[in-house]
C-alpha cells in the first residue's frame, strides 16, 4: 500500500471512532434528560471500573484463573476501605499500588506462589 492509502485509512478510523461519540452530543446537547436517566449513567464509569479491576484481583495465571490467594487480592482491600473514605482516586491508587508493593515484596512465601 502506497502513503495516500494509509492516510485515508487514518482518516477513516478517526471518523469512525469520533463520530459515535459526537452524534450523542450534539444530539442530547439542548434536551433535558430524565433524573432517573442521569442516576443510571452515573454508574456507568464504576460498573466499567469493577469490569476492569475483576480479572486482575481475582485470577491469576496462565490460562487465566480464579484465585483468592493472590498479593492483588490482599492490596484490594486497604484501596477499597481508602476510596469509601476519602472519596479520593488519587489516595485511593497510593494507598493500593502501596499495600500492593508491601505485599510483593514483604508479604509471605504462600502468596507468591503463581
Amino acid at each position: 500500500m502506497n502513503t495516500e492509502t494509509y492516510l485515508w485509512i487514518v482518516v477513516g478510523m478517526g471518523i469512525v471512532t469520533y463520530l459515535p461519540r459526537w452524534l450523542p452530543l450534539v444530539a442530547l446537547n439542548r434536551t433535558p434528560m430524565p433524573d432517573w436517566l442521569c442516576r443510571w449513567l452515573d454508574l456507568i464509569p464504576s460498573a466499567i471500573l469493577g469490569a476492569l479491576l475483576f480479572p486482575a484481583v481475582f485470577t491469576a495465571g496462565t490460562p487465566r484463573q480464579f484465585i483468592l490467594v493472590h498479593p492483588a487480592t490482599f492490596a484490594a482491600i486497604p484501596a477499597l476501605w481508602t476510596a469509601i473514605q476519602t472519596r479520593s482516586l488519587g489516595w485511593t491508587a497510593v494507598v493500593g499500588m502501596a499495600a500492593y508493593w508491601l505485599l510483593e515484596t514483604w508479604g509471605p512465601v504462600w502468596m507468591h506462589i503463581r
